[in-house]
């Protein structure tokens, strides 16, 4: 059986940057690109959501030049494929704390716009997951509860992720060689397979795609049972 909903991690832009003599930006925009042929190799594959790790909470920290080549290569994404994501009745979600006050008000007006102009659509499911941590996630779920006064219970708070509606991640893929979760969708991945690769995301091709669905059909699921 195909995962229904696979989360991505998308390692190594730097390393594959450095390899080609050429700055980090210049890797980011290559996986760009690797994540545009991915969504439709693996919709017409049968999954139905796909969730990107783009930016995390983490990432303010780095180099400024950097965060804003980030921010504004999301913004150039949402706007080439705008148009396509309405054509194939694809649904984009931005999850993530989109209140903060680093983020400018063009880059949120842009991309919220998007937002709501594919919100009707729930055959394929495209979630960047900016300005995001799984923690910082799960407290605002809990905080949000609180404030209502409402019970917290394991419902409770799935209805009140940044992911609500996507459903559980069947499987992370993580690239670069690292083996780590990074604060990436923690209570979504509860049952998650976890498969990683030494292969940098710039090189990650749909062929390499289908080497992480054989490898999870291979996988015997128990979700605790026997």
């Amino acid at each position: 059986m195909l995962p229904k909903h696979i989360g991505f991690i998308m390692d190594g832009n730097g390393r594959w940057a450095k390899k080609q003599g050429k700055p980090r930006s210049f890797g980011h925009a290559k996986g760009a690109e690797v994540l545009e042929g991915l969504c439709d190799h693996l919709f017409e594959k049968g999954v139905r959501c796909l969730s990107f790790y783009a930016f995390s909470t983490e990432n303010w920290s780095r180099p400024e030049e950097e965060v804003k080549k980030l921010n504004d290569l999301l913004v150039k994404f949402v706007k080439k494929f705008l148009p396509t994501f309405i054509k194939n009745k694809t649904r984009l979600v931005i999850s993530g704390d989109l209140t903060s006050q680093r983020i400018s008000d063009s880059t949120r007006k842009k991309i919220m716009n998007a937002v709501e102009k594919t919100s009707e659509f729930t055959e394929h499911i495209v979630n960047i997951c900016y300005n995001y941590g799984s923690r910082s996630e799960i407290v605002h779920a809990v905080n949000a509860l609180l404030e209502r006064g409402e019970s917290v219970t394991e419902r409770s708070i799935e209805e009140n992720l940044w992911t609500n509606g996507l459903g559980d991640v069947d499987l992370i893929v993580r690239t670069s060689g690292e083996q780590r979760l990074s604060n990436f969708l923690l209570w979504q991945s509860a049952y998650a397979e976890l498969y990683f690769t030494d292969c940098l995301w710039p090189d990650f091709t749909n062929d390499e795609a289908d080497k992480a669905l054989m490898w999870f059909e291979n996988r015997k699921r128990t979700f605790g049972g026997v």
